[in-house]
């Protein structure tokens, strides 16, 4: 039940980033997306830690994300600027969260299927559905700190709709961090990194916001790189051990005895 009702939780702020929106109280509406966000990166390790995993889960997880990571900041971003296109600005509007569908229903038909190759699990196909909300809503938190006058330019926000749009559905490998250990002598850096973050989330959230995003969108090229890679190390694994099997079988060793 705790998973669920996390999941329940985070769809309730998506649907409450819609109507915040509305009512042109944008600051707010960014708020409950990330706190969805938040939510939802609790109920899949909360689920996976009392061991409560089950497809009703992964469902409902899905249908709470196309809300707040897809249907809520489309209607944001249309709301805030968009709407000046009309027609235009409601169709990428409308890119935005079919794309966020393909995606969620993409990941869904991989739920039963075989696990990927073990340099595969530390990345996603795309980028995430989270990930994706909050990289469009960035000149909306850039121009919350900084003022309109650019980031609540249509034209920007027609880039950022589309550009992130085709991300989520791409083949493009992204960290998934799931995976991720700190050492044991990087322990007290990485908390006070923490703390810092945190200060900074709380005093100056708009900047900090930003400036995440941009490292996350830096971390693109890094992810491509390591994923083939590290594809390429485990091929060449692969083709060796096929060769020592070919040199070690009983047929071979018979007709080397032979001659």
């Amino acid at each position: 039940m705790i998973p669920n009702i996390l999941t329940l939780l985070a769809l309730c702020a998506g649907m409450t980033a819609i109507r915040f929106a509305f009512l042109g109280q944008f600051e707010a509406a960014v708020g409950a997306v990330i706190l969805a966000a938040v939510l939802d990166g609790l109920d899949g390790r909360i689920a996976r830690l009392l061991k409560s995993t089950s497809e009703f889960g992964a469902q409902l997880d899905s249908f709470s994300d196309f809300i707040s990571f897809g249907v809520a900041p489309a209607i944001m971003l249309y709301t805030w600027t968009m709407a000046q296109w009309r027609s235009v600005g409601w169709a990428l509007a409308l890119l935005f969260g079919v794309c966020m569908a393909l995606r969620l229903a993409r990941f869904n038909t991989q739920l039963g299927v075989a696990d990927p190759p073990a340099y595969a699990y530390n990345f996603f196909t795309g980028v995430p559905a989270p990930a994706a909300a909050g990289l469009v809503m960035l000149p909306l938190c850039a121009a919350f700190e900084f003022g309109d006058p650019v980031f609540r330019s249509p034209w920007l926000n027609a880039v950022s709709l589309v550009g992130i749009a085709l991300l989520m559905i791409s083949r493009v490998p992204t960290f998934s961090f799931k995976r991720l250990r700190v050492p044991h002598h990087l322990f007290v850096p990485v908390m006070v990194g923490a703390a810092l973050l945190a200060a900074f989330l709380t005093t100056a959230p708009w900047p900090t916001l930003v400036v995440l995003g941009l490292i996350y969108l830096g971390s693109l090229p890094f992810s491509i790189r390591s994923y083939y890679r590290m594809k390429k190390a485990a091929e060449e694994v692969r083709a060796s051990a096929g060769l020592r099997a070919i040199e070690t079988a009983p047929g071979d060793n018979a007709s080397t005895a032979a001659e």
